[in-house]
């Protein structure tokens, strides 16, 4: 069964089949409409919705509905993602899940409505206090803004920390088809570590306070294991790199200019590929360091390179310590062409017109 909505809808449809029991949201352009179609389909379905006060109180209502082992969301953008950083931080330090979706807009500050990739900092690194990580998931089509909702859920239990969907104003806004799932999520068995005033559950401990200072050096190192630990769940897509001289490196938005740039490349006889992170936290760094070797790279993005920087920590990282990477990027909400790309990729390989 298939469905042509927006992307924003398509979250709401992805949370439903997760088996998100509540919505807690503030609107805020681009990502309005998740909250209004969370606040007509999840009473709709017998679950709830509630418009909080402000975006502060929307993460402290995930975090309250996650130590009870009900599974939550919450939606903003820009300003209010701001807002919500000190509860992930302790999201993250209580290990409770929990999912939060980002349609980027232009910053700093109020900025404007329009699509921007200026957020990824303060989402993969952790943009509130303290040593902890996030899973963050780039989709780059409606389709995935239902599936990767899907796997955001996924992920936040399995690891027990906050999952973001990390996408922007041309991704929450644009219509394509989705096909629909053909089956929800199971319900699953949280009472191993929830409070949900039963018994079983009486032994459990919702906390990130550690009093003690080794006791909180233990909890941190403990955290770091496991984020160590969700690489194995590290997912990208390689488009045209079997034999590519030059690689586009883009994720969202920015992905789909990058593929179209690599197909006009290539039909001037340059041979370009796409690498595309699907998960910007845990990041697919092996991967992105083999389809690299050997070959430029060109990142494609809607920031200052906060993202072609952390494309040069995670090859470094790797052992790839010199190879150059180019950019080519907008900021502000301008959006750049695939002609924008083209030339970019030209300069990079030191090709005239």
């Amino acid at each position: 069964m298939t469905k042509f909505v927006k992307g924003n809808e398509a979250v709401v449809i992805g949370a439903l089949y997760a088996g998100c029991d509540v919505y807690f949201g503030y609107p805020i352009t681009p990502a309005s409409e998740i909250a209004h179609a969370a606040a007509r389909w999840l009473p709709s379905v017998g679950r709830e919705f509630l418009q909080a006060e402000c975006e502060t109180a929307s993460i402290y209502m995930v975090y309250g509905t996650a130590a009870a082992g009900r599974l939550s969301m919450t939606a903003t953008s820009g300003p209010g993602m701001s807002l919500m950083q000190e509860g992930l931080s302790y999201m993250a330090g209580a290990e409770l899940p929990g999912v939060i979706v980002n349609i980027m807009r232009a910053g700093p500050g109020l900025g404007n409505v329009y699509p921007e990739q200026g957020d990824y900092n303060q989402s993969v690194k952790g943009g509130g206090h303290g040593n902890y990580r996030c899973v963050v998931l780039a989709p780059a089509s409606v389709q995935e803004m239902c599936d990767l909702t899907i796997r955001a859920f996924e992920l936040a239990l399995k690891y027990r920390t906050p999952a973001i969907v990390l996408a922007d104003g041309l991704l929450g806004q644009m219509m394509e088809t989705v096909l629909l799932p053909e089956r929800a999520l199971p319900k699953p068995d949280t009472s191993s570590w929830a409070v949900q005033a039963t018994p079983e559950t009486r032994k459990n401990l919702i906390t990130s306070i550690f009093i003690n200072a080794a006791g909180q050096e233990a909890h941190n190192r403990r955290l770091q294991t496991k984020y160590e630990s969700m690489r194995v769940d590290a997912q990208h897509d390689n488009y045209l790199c079997e034999d590519a001289e030059l690689v586009l490196v883009a994720y969202g938005i920015s992905s789909r200019i990058a593929r179209t740039a690599a197909e006009a490349l290539r039909e001037e006889g340059v041979k370009a590929g796409v690498f595309r992170p699907l998960s910007l936290s845990p990041f697919p760094a092996e991967a992105l360091c083999r389809t690299l070797s050997g070959r430029k790279a060109l990142v494609v993005e809607l920031s200052s390179g906060q993202f072609r920087d952390d494309v040069l920590l995670h090859l470094a990282k790797e052992g790839q310590r010199y190879q150059p990477v180019g950019l080519c990027n907008r900021m502000g909400g301008m959006v750049m062409s695939v002609d924008e790309v083209v030339e970019a990729a030209r300069r990079e390989l030191g090709l005239g017109k």
